[in-house]
């Protein structure tokens, strides 16, 4: 194994190919090993479409394996009218007293607490807030309140300590991070992007998720690349943060993880579905489905691998507050049954309700009457909390055959095939179809209603690091990661990282996890700066793996 990986390091590290201008084309077109094809007639544009249409931009092409490169895009450079400024927490229009604080709220409103900041001696300024258009959501937003122009994070320190002085709560922001529509096309940058392409018709190895020795632990996307000795890798679907909302590490929407159904699907989210056979991928909008059987009846499954009654991002047929997804909201549902796998963890979670033992052979082997203990090998357990704890010791006492059937329907209403080389990964919105922008942000529970705009303000408007995936017209899969966050790189908009998935040739793009879980890793190393300082850990990833034939 040692001289097989030293192998790929002479391969992976003497391998930089090309530093391409802006003139070039874009890593779409580019064949994966060969880059005398750069001038191909499939060729999308000489740049990425992001800010000012004349900005530099330079590109470095490495190969990692024949089939796999990796293209380091850096655009644009330092822009004199990016400035720090101070962002006003302004009170709600609500009546509740309780009602939180937004970043952006009426005009009336906003100009009211810029009147109230004025009168206690700071020079606040009220500012009117217009979103890109998506296919289903943007435009006006509403207005914010700011103060201040500072050349740098410090400097704002002293009309931050006036601002809460007069009752008001803010922060300070680099104007550089404003998706806005007036600047979005005028912005000089600079930002910095890689991409990592696997060509099926060339790559000998395969493309794979994996979230480690277990769902319920998180490790960082290197850590993930490393014990699977893969050659790139990317961060992937959203999971669970927060241990409040559940399992912390377990995915946050669907994931099949070497053919196994591991975790359902929000609602009809879109879904990276990869056939690792081929080294294929796709972007389907999946749902859920599972039941329990036995002779004396069935009964419909929520969940699989996850703590019942709490939902991440919601999108559950009897989720409260709702049944559609919801990004980074968790629901609740207080009476649900959920199955638990081998590959959760030691144990399953703890709590009242009812657990069912189910052997390898489909038996009922035990059964107690509060939760949390270990999946039988080869078996399951079921979960059952409020109504359903009846409705589970009624179908299943010990020695009854109870079968657990769990699966995955497209669009179609069919179901999802899958065998040891698929995985599926989730993530939201939609970015393109068809070649076209597409960015369904209401559809997938980027828009929060009765929130002021502020969680769509933040996550959807401006500019984040950012993972995406998709396939361009020649089938070859691009992983995506853009860095953000920083002076130094401004992350994108989700109508940017659209526009930018189209000009790198891409005619289907999902986003996946970002923030500071946006990792990319090659030769054996994180290839960007996550926004956080250092990795976050991570609930799973999306792995280039070689082929057999080197470790051998």
């Amino acid at each position: 194994m040692k001289a097989s990986l030293k192998r790929r390091s002479a391969l992976t590290g003497g391998l930089v190919l090309a530093v391409f201008s802006a003139l070039l084309s874009p890593v779409g077109p580019t064949h994966a090993d060969d880059v005398r094809t750069v001038g191909k007639s499939t060729d999308q544009g000489a740049h990425l479409n992001l800010g000012a249409a004349d900005l530099p931009e330079k590109r470095t092409v490495t190969t990692l394996a024949p089939g796999v490169t990796l293209t380091k895009i850096s655009r644009g450079g330092a822009d004199s009218s990016l400035f720090w400024t101070a962002e006003v927490a302004i009170p709600s229009d609500s009546p509740d007293p309780d009602a939180p604080a937004s970043a952006l709220s009426s005009q009336a409103t906003a100009q009211r607490t810029a009147d109230k900041l004025k009168a206690a001696g700071v020079d606040a300024r009220v500012e009117h807030v217009q979103s890109p258009q998506l296919a289903d959501a943007g435009g006006d937003l509403g207005y914010r309140v700011r103060a201040g122009h500072f050349a740098a994070h410090a400097d704002g320190a002293s009309v931050v300590a006036k601002i809460k002085a007069a009752g008001f709560a803010s922060s300070v922001i680099y104007t550089g991070w404003d998706g806005d529509s007036e600047t979005s096309t005028t912005t000089r940058g600079p930002w910095n992007l890689d991409v990592i392409t696997i060509d099926p018709g060339t790559y000998q190895g395969q493309l794979a998720a994996s979230f480690g020795p277990d769902l319920e632990k998180r490790e960082t996307t290197s850590q993930l690349a490393s014990d699977a000795h893969a050659l790139a890798a990317v961060n992937a679907g959203f999971f669970v943060f927060d241990p409040k909302a559940g399992a912390e590490g377990d995915p946050a929407g669907v994931g099949v993880y070497g053919g196994k159904i591991l975790s359902e699907a929000v609602a009809d989210r879109p879904a990276l579905v990869i056939d690792g056979k081929k080294n294929a991928s796709n972007i389907q909008r999946l749902t859920w489905s599972g039941k329990i059987s036995a002779p004396s009846g069935e009964a419909t499954l929520d969940g699989i691998d996850r703590v019942p009654g709490l939902i991440r991002n919601c999108g559950g047929a009897n989720d409260l507050p709702t049944s559609g997804p919801l990004q980074d909201v968790t629901c609740t549902n207080s009476n649900e049954l959920v199955t638990f796998t081998p590959e959760f963890g030691p144990t399953t979670p703890t709590g009242p309700g009812l657990e069912v033992m189910v052997d390898s052979h489909d038996t009922v082997t035990s059964i107690a009457e509060t939760r949390g203990g270990a999946v039988p090998a080869g078996g399951h357990t079921i979960q059952a909390t409020g109504t359903d704890v009846a409705r589970l010791r009624a179908l299943a006492p010990v020695g009854a055959k109870l079968k657990i059937d769990v699966g995955l329907l497209g669009q179609d209403g069919k179901p999802l095939h899958t065998n040891k080389a698929t995985s599926v990964v989730n993530g939201g919105p939609l970015l393109v179809k068809d070649g076209s922008v597409d960015v369904t942000a209401g559809h997938d529970g980027m828009v929060h209603h009765n929130d002021g705009n502020s969680f769509y303000y933040g996550w959807v408007h401006k500019r984040n690091p950012r993972t995406f995936a998709g396939t361009d017209a020649q089938g070859r899969t691009m992983l995506v990661t853009a860095d953000g966050r920083s002076t130094s790189s401004l992350g994108l908009s989700l109508k940017e990282e659209a526009d930018v998935a189209v000009s790198l040739g891409m005619v289907q793009a999902m986003n996946l996890d970002g923030g500071g879980s946006t990792t990319a890793v090659a030769d054996g190393k994180v290839q960007n700066s996550p926004s956080g300082g250092s990795e976050r850990a991570v609930g799973d990833a999306l792995l280039v793996l070689p082929s057999r034939k080197a470790d051998q």
